[in-house]
């Protein structure tokens, strides 16, 4: 199958699946267990940040963030777009008791300036407090400006707010950008990274912050379910893929602007954007479903709405690109 429904969809490597079963394991519940020690010192190390907490899913890690960040009645400022806000089950506000304040996204996946300094409030008995500005990075598939975050950050600190990055994807925005992980984390006080997406371990997040956010981001893990044994298997992965599939990433960059350029010459296609392993298209609204079933049986899976997004990863090849193109082409000429 050639799957371009996300990068979520990898599956672990032969030899990633070797190095996770010859894992040393031990209790990590007990803080014992050396292959999650190992990881979180790894990432925390490259982050640039003292310290790191292995999560069973990026949601999770967001959400341990914002508690350790925000208090009961609390608020936070989010993109309307944003991953915490629309995609992980309100659970700031259902499990934290956090209020977010949602903004609208500017069409790069930014916030604008003005629209974060308005929103936070005054300090006032009827007002949430606001603490934290949450920013994501890659949205969409765009990398944040690092100008822009740099701003972002120092306005949100001019005003008490802490600021946490949901960097589920960050390593593609660091090899996209040129950039090293702790230049793409050194503005944020805490970042959640994503290992199961582009860098293709089955689970696994890692949030990076101090050491006493850590500490507090640890006791809500556990109050959460996040409480894991011998998870070392698991932190296995994400070691193999520390070491061994961030540069690659490059190539799922390089794969999707093929799969743009291909779409571009498809006269039903409209591209919308391509940014890092993401491509946005739209497509008549009466072919979506037929040309999904089509691309189905031929053994493509996607997701065709009207805006319908590609994701390209380890498990898609320029072969693979060059098929999905031949078939849409294939079906629109059937359908002329």
């Amino acid at each position: 199958m050639i799957d371009l429904r996300s990068d979520t969809v990898t599956r672990p490597t032969p030899a990633m699946l070797e190095a996770m079963m010859s894992a040393p394991v031990g209790d990590d519940v007990w803080g014992d267990d050396p292959s999650v020690l190992r990881l979180q010192n790894a990432v925390a190390e490259r982050a640039g940040k003292a310290a790191g907490l292995f999560f069973p899913s990026g949601t999770q890690s967001n959400l341990a963030a914002l508690m350790a960040h925000c208090g009961r009645g609390d608020e936070y400022i989010v993109g309307q777009l944003a991953h915490t806000y629309k995609y992980e089950g309100g659970g700031a506000a259902v499990l934290g008791s956090i209020q977010p304040q949602p903004l609208e996204n500017a069409a790069d996946g930014s916030l604008p300036l003005d629209k974060i300094a308005a929103a936070i409030k005054p300090i006032d008995n009827h007002f949430a407090r606001s603490r934290l500005l949450a920013l994501e990075n890659t949205i969409g598939g765009k990398v944040l400006p690092a100008g822009y975050v740099a701003e972002a950050v120092q306005l949100a600190r001019s005003r008490g707010l802490a600021t946490h990055l949901d960097g589920a994807r960050a390593f593609n925005a660091a090899v996209a950008s040129n950039a090293t992980l702790a230049e793409i984390c050194a503005p944020f006080d805490s970042v959640s990274l994503c290992f199961s997406k582009g860098l293709g371990a089955p689970v696994g997040s890692v949030l990076v912050g101090s050491a006493e956010l850590i500490e507090l981001a640890q006791r809500w893990r556990k109050v959460l379910g996040g409480g894991m044994r011998q998870s070392g298997l698991l932190a296995a992965g994400c070691l193999y893929a520390l070491d061994h599939q961030v540069e690659r990433l490059a190539e799922d960059h390089q794969n999707a602007a093929r799969l743009a350029r291909g779409l571009s010459e498809i006269d039903q296609a409209s591209v919308l954007s391509q940014a890092t392993n993401m491509v946005f298209a739209q497509f008549p609204q009466q072919h979506c479903a037929p040309l999904e079933a089509w691309l189905k049986e031929r053994g493509i899976l996607t997701q065709m709405l009207y805006a319908s997004r590609f994701v390209t990863h380890l498990d898609v090849s320029a072969a693979d690109i060059d098929t999905f193109i031949a078939a849409v082409k294939a079906y629109f000429r059937l359908a002329a």
